[in-house]
């Protein structure tokens, strides 16, 4: 209990430091282990999706090249996805084995199909892109029934807008002067 002072304490025991030297040595292989099985899910999901754009390429094939709708490519993000246009595109399920193919859209995301083959979103792709052609054309058909904006019509409707400016003006000066006109003739009457 009481020792002196040249009394040396008892060494501690050599095996602590080396049990914690070897227990962070078996974490850090541990945690090297994970991350590589991270990884190999990444490439994993990443080979899925460069599947899918492979079954992919007879249909963006058929798409007329005046079409700049469609811009198809992997993004090696977190989560990799494949761009179907810039508001859709495929990502992996949680599973790792389903594509989930989904649409952006002000309202948030909008799933379109979720399916293990891959038969079966390139039809469900097939369809959007269909959807969307069809919404393409009715938008450029629309623009025609407008008619082009020729430079006689521009010239015409710039110089309305200018005498509508002018005759607002003219307004303003009138309804201005008559205010004056009003004011004074009230004070001439208080004054009386």
């Amino acid at each position: 209990m009481w020792r002196r002072k040249n009394d040396s304490p008892s060494k501690p025991d050599e095996q602590r430091p080396q049990a914690l030297r070897e227990a962070v040595r078996q974490a850090r292989i541990e945690s090297a282990e994970r991350t590589g099985t991270v990884v190999d899910l990444r490439d994993a999901e990443l080979a899925r999706l460069e599947l899918l754009n492979d079954a992919l390429d007879p249909l963006y094939g058929e798409i007329p090249h005046d079409a700049e709708l469609f811009d198809r490519g992997v993004s090696r993000g977190d989560p990799p996805r494949l761009w179907v246009d810039p508001i859709a595109h495929v990502h992996m399920g949680r599973d790792k084995r389903s594509y989930r193919f989904v649409q952006d859209s002000r309202y948030g995301r909008t799933l379109l199909a979720e399916s293990a083959e891959i038969d079966e979103l390139v039809a469900a792709i097939t369809r959007y892109v269909a959807r969307r052609m069809l919404e393409r054309e009715r938008a450029l058909a629309a623009d025609e029934r407008l008619g082009p904006l020729d430079a006689a019509n521009d010239a015409r409707l710039r110089r309305r807008r200018r005498w509508r400016t002018f005759g607002a003006f003219v307004f303003g000066v009138v309804c201005g002067i008559a205010a004056v006109f009003a004011a004074g003739w009230w004070l001439l009457q208080q004054a009386r």
